[in-house]
């Protein structure tokens, strides 16, 4: 049975750091990604890394301030936050692809986590 499990999700002061981490079981992915949504608005992409290459992906909103990684031995990825900011708050979900997804930004992804809180204040 696959699972993602997310962790790392809390409160910090802006201009701190988080770190998250999604676990995967079940399977290898050759994509992974985050994804997250505010309140009041839709989910959005925030980063992917594909198994070749490997190759990652950023929105514009956090390139320079997150950096995606992955542990292929521990089928785990990471996505370290740095310079926080308020509008950054929201659920970050991970999601995973068996498929080595040519344009991993969408929302097409085989398997997604229940998501982690990330609260960044003022």
């Amino acid at each position: 049975q696959v699972q993602l499990v997310e962790s790392g999700g809390g409160l910090v002061q802006a201009g701190g750091s988080l770190r998250l981490s999604c676990a995967a079981s079940g399977r290898t992915f050759p994509t992974m990604g985050w994804f997250r949504q505010a309140p009041g608005k839709g989910r959005e992409f925030v980063a992917a890394i594909r198994w070749t290459g490997p190759s990652t992906y950023y929105a514009d909103s956090v390139k320079g301030r997150f950096t995606i990684s992955r542990d292929n031995a521990k089928n785990t990825v990471y996505l370290q936050m740095n310079s926080l900011k308020p509008e950054d708050t929201a659920v970050y979900y991970c999601a995973a692809d068996w498929r080595a997804l040519p344009i991993p930004t969408g929302f097409d992804y085989n398997y997604w986590g229940q998501g982690t809180q990330v609260t960044v204040s003022s």
